[in-house]
């Protein structure tokens, strides 16, 4: 008969995150995934080029529009050619650039 010893493994303790630092950080993820596009802003991408209408940054407003239950942003477009408008919650990546930035 074989002598089975039990493992236990032992993990390294953690500093808790507390709320304030996690709502920061989702505050950062949340500004760099929607990345320069402001209300007035002219960007384009494969999809289009888009003029930037609104930018919705609270959660649960984003959800409603999006229908989405994990959204955390939404933003209304219009589509410089055709004037259609729609929202996304596409993220800023390389491929997207600004055509016409806003001066405040």
């Amino acid at each position: 008969m074989q002598n089975r010893t039990r493992q236990v493994q032992h993990s390294t303790p953690t500093t808790p995150i507390d709320a304030g630092q996690a709502d920061e950080a989702l505050r950062r993820s949340v500004a760099a995934d929607i990345g320069p596009r402001a209300e007035g802003v002219v960007y384009d991408n494969a999809s289009g080029t888009f003029k930037v209408l609104a930018v919705v940054t609270d959660p649960s407003e984003a959800r409603r529009i999006l229908r989405r239950r994990a959204a955390q942003f939404a933003i209304e477009i219009m589509d410089i050619f055709t004037g259609e408008r729609d929202y996304t919650c596409t993220v800023w990546t390389g491929s997207d650039r600004v055509r016409q930035a806003v001066t405040v």
